[in-house]
């Protein structure tokens, strides 16, 4: 169990350390003259991935299992909401106006409270910040740039 407990936790810290990583990686394609409609859309793939289905599978391991068919339901809402958010965002002007909660962000707020859930279990408080945030990527709420 503790070698189990401390995957999730390996799992959790990378969530969080690939979104810090994320905010760099276009910036760095731009600089060094490599950025391509084509790397734009592999970026929201590797978004998906990292900030939709990791951390959906996460709490799945910690919490969402427990729910049964529930969980089940639970558990596909936040990945499918990130990649609406992250179509919408690809077929957008972007203005320095995000509309909705970035998935980068969804899914390190989401790994940070699964890592915390770790140390002190809260799943229902886990399941209800889980649903907030798929709701929150897909709303219609501004949220400027920093």
């Amino acid at each position: 169990m503790a070698t189990f407990n401390n995957n999730l936790k390996l799992a959790a810290i990378l969530i969080m350390s690939a979104a810090l990583l994320d905010r760099y990686d276009g910036r760095i394609a731009r600089r060094i003259g490599v950025s391509s409609e084509l790397g734009k859309e592999l970026d929201s793939l590797a978004d998906l991935v990292s900030f939709g289905a990791a951390p959906a599978i996460l709490s799945w391991q910690l919490y969402l299992i427990n729910f049964g068919l529930i969980g089940y339901i639970i558990t596909l809402l936040f990945p499918i909401a990130g990649a609406f958010r992250l179509a919408r965002f690809n077929v957008t002007k972007f203005n320095n106006v995000f509309t909705g909660v970035p998935i980068t962000v969804a899914g390190a707020v989401v790994a940070l409270d699964n890592l915390i859930g770790l140390y002190k279990p809260h799943s229902y408080i886990s399941t209800v910040i889980f649903i907030v945030f798929a709701y929150l990527m897909v709303s219609k709420l501004q949220i400027k740039k920093f």
